[in-house]
């Protein structure tokens, strides 16, 4: 005989490698039966907000559907920024949680069902003769409409055997939307023939683009129209030729690469929602450029937008390929006239600030040349997220996981290099996160250095602020003490918990980091570098926002 634990713990093993928690009285049958009877690797966490941050990296660099599971009460409750920065995001996992006995609420239980729907996820509770069976539906829905599902087990069912487990089916996924009907292959040709009559054609893709797999198919459009190509911030890399690409679109661009973006007359955006921050609020394009979406939303997401296919962007890419073939078109040629690698060059900084602090440009340049090829990097949330997304080019986009951006959420930092670790087990995971969120998020930050071990890093942006807060309120005359964090030793937390910690006050103190990445991953620790930077220097994307809002 099988309890309602096994039977869950099977069917989620059968589809999920990688399961992230904190144990406690409401999970305890589940990890017991997962440990015991399945493949699935747990990693443990400190906090339960970390276990759903860590499924959630997992997932986002290239792992697959993970899973989180805490107990219930305060265990659920722990985790609500977190399931809600996976909702905003759109990312599928799976939450295994105790849940109140059927027969009603005990004193330190709450309306968790109400709660996950507070916050846009879907609660699927198992019963006695149908754990399996409810464990499946929590997939499918948490794969069709990429959104984190709960799992709840009742406390009184847990451990209640319930006979044979049964084979899991495979879950049923929506398949791709292809471009078909009329109207549909009707659009195809009006795209193929704007792009035909482009003289200055951009390409802008997504994080929609990358999931879709589009990556190859745009790179082939893109040769076949001369386009240059740029990315929102959660997609970069994604463009095969990277010479032709201008990098990140929006505050994270540079300012000439911006520019030339500016000089399109027909942008076709593949798999990109058109975020305020990735359309520089209104002003990515110029006002008499054609600009076309194709995406999977009902409709079209930004007001500038002319034209609009709703379709999978690497079929849609595909169809649009083959009118242009069919029409005999030839390549704008705009790309090759423009040199697009010395238009998305940054300001490489002045070393030390007038405060005498690292200026953070600099720092982030140098950090840039000497981090390993092979690396993912991991994004808190906070003003310091420009100098990676700037200055760090990573490989492809599961290569750079920004957790927290959607929700406007600091302290995700830590917990998430362990399921960019679990996702990427031969890379090098670089977290980037500063004082404030790295003080938040400080339960995980023995998770990261247990879990990544030598091939994890991190980079503490310390200006002894939040810095946000600072150059968008304290430049306002507001009261700055409520702004100001005392000055913490990063590097002697780190090395209270096995890591090598280094304070970084000048350039030639990241000799650390170059002496780090020469050494063999076997032989060298965890490394954390405490940067103490200015709080003088502020990111050219605060300035576009302290500019809207005035």
């Amino acid at each position: 005989m099988a309890t309602v634990s096994a039977h869950v713990a099977a069917t989620l093993a059968r589809h999920i490698s990688q399961v992230f928690g904190v144990m406690g009285n409401g999970n305890a049958h589940f990890l017991n039966e997962l440990e015991r009877t399945t493949d699935a690797v747990y990693t443990a966490v400190r906090h339960e907000a970390g276990a759903v941050l860590a499924a959630d990296a997992c997932y986002r660099a290239g792992g697959g559907l993970a899973a989180a599971t805490t107990t219930y009460g305060a265990g659920f409750t722990n985790t609500l920024t977190s399931l809600a920065e996976a909702a905003q995001a759109r990312i599928p996992l799976i939450l295994v949680t105790g849940e109140a006995p059927r027969w009603g609420r005990r004193p330190w239980d709450v309306d968790q069902l109400a709660l996950a729907s507070g916050v846009g996820v879907r609660t699927f509770t198992v019963g006695r003769t149908d754990s399996a069976a409810t464990t499946m539906l929590a997939i499918e829905h948490a794969l069709s409409y990429s959104l984190p599902a709960v799992l709840a087990i009742p406390y009184d069912v847990a451990g209640l055997d319930v006979g044979d487990i049964p084979q899991a089916p495979d879950p049923l996924v929506p398949p791709p939307v292809a471009p078909a009907g009329e109207l549909a292959v009707g659009k195809v040709a009006q795209i193929a023939r704007a792009l035909v009559d482009a003289e200055r054609p951009v390409l802008l893709a997504g994080r929609g683009a990358w999931l879709a797999g589009a990556n190859e198919d745009l790179g082939a459009l893109a040769a076949a129209t001369g386009a240059v190509t740029a990315s929102t911030a959660l997609a970069r890399g994604l463009f095969p030729e990277q010479q032709y690409d201008v990098g990140v679109a929006g505050g994270f661009g540079a300012d000439g690469a911006m520019e030339l973006v500016h000089q399109a007359d027909v942008a076709v955006v593949f798999g990109a929602s058109l975020n305020q921050f990735t359309m520089r609020f209104g002003e990515l394009f110029s006002p008499s450029a054609r600009v076309i979406q194709v995406d999977l939303s009902n409709v079209a997401t930004h007001p500038q937008v002319g034209d609009y296919l709703h379709a999978d962007a690497a079929l849609a890419a595909r169809a649009i390929l083959a009118e242009l073939t069919a029409l005999g078109a030839t390549s704008s040629g705009w790309r090759e006239s423009v040199d697009v690698a010395a238009l998305r060059q940054y300001d490489a900084g002045t070393g030390q600030a007038s405060d005498g602090r690292l200026d953070p440009r600099s720092a982030a340049r140098r950090i840039a040349e000497l981090l390993p090829e092979d690396r993912v990097v991991v994004s808190d949330g906070g003003h310091f997220i420009a100098w990676a997304n700037m200055y760090w080019p990573v490989a492809a986009p599961d290569r750079m996981i920004m957790i927290g951006t959607a929700y406007q959420a600091i302290g995700q930092g830590f917990p998430s290099v362990a399921g960019a670790a679990r996702a990427k087990p031969d890379s090098t995971v670089v977290l980037t996160t500063g004082d404030g969120g790295g003080l938040m998020a400080l339960a995980d930050l023995e998770t990261a250095v247990r879990v990544a071990g030598g091939r994890g890093l991190a980079v503490v942006w310390n200006d002894r602020a939040y810095g946000a807060e600072i150059h968008l309120y304290g430049r306002k005359g507001f009261a700055r003490e409520p702004m100001l964090i005392d000055e913490v030793d990063f590097a002697g937390l780190a090395r209270a918990v096995g890591a090598e910690g280094v304070v970084v006050r000048t350039l030639d103190d990241l000799v650390a980091l170059a002496e780090w990445t020469r050494r063999p991953v076997a032989e060298r620790p965890f490394l954390l570098l405490d940067l103490r930077i200015s709080g003088e220097v502020m990111a050219p994307y605060q300035r576009e926002v302290i500019r809207v809002n005035a």
